[in-house]
C-alpha cells in the first residue's frame, strides 16, 4: 500500500495494522466533517518493528512517544479499516 498523494505531492498519514504491527495502512478521514476517524480499542501487537514502516516509496508511519518511559519511539496503530485506535484511559 502506498501513500496517496495530493496535487503538491504531499502524502497523506499513514499508520501500522494492529493486526501484525508491520503493514501500512492510510489514515481515514471523514469527506464530510474532515475529522480523523477512530475506534476505540487498545489491543495490538507488540510484533512490529522498533523503527517506523514505510510504504513501498518510503513514506513512514506516524510514531508516537511511549507513555511508559516517554523517550522510545513507538508506531501508532490503526485498524485495518484505517481507523486510528484510541486510548482513553
Amino acid at each position: 500500500m502506498n501513500a496517496n498523494k495530493d496535487e503538491n505531492g504531499i502524502s497523506v498519514i499513514l499508520g501500522t495494522s494492529c493486526t501484525d504491527g508491520k503493514t501500512v495502512i492510510p489514515i481515514k478521514v471523514s469527506a464530510t466533517s474532515h475529522a480523523l476517524m477512530a475506534a476505540m480499542g487498545t489491543s495490538g501487537t507488540d510484533k512490529g518493528p522498533e523503527n517506523s514502516p514505510r510504504d513501498e516509496n518510503s513514506v513512514p508511519t506516524l510514531m508516537g512517544i511511549s507513555s511508559v518511559d516517554e523517550v522510545t519511539p513507538v508506531p501508532i496503530y490503526c485498524s485495518i479499516g484505517g481507523k486510528l485506535l484510541i486510548d482513553n484511559t
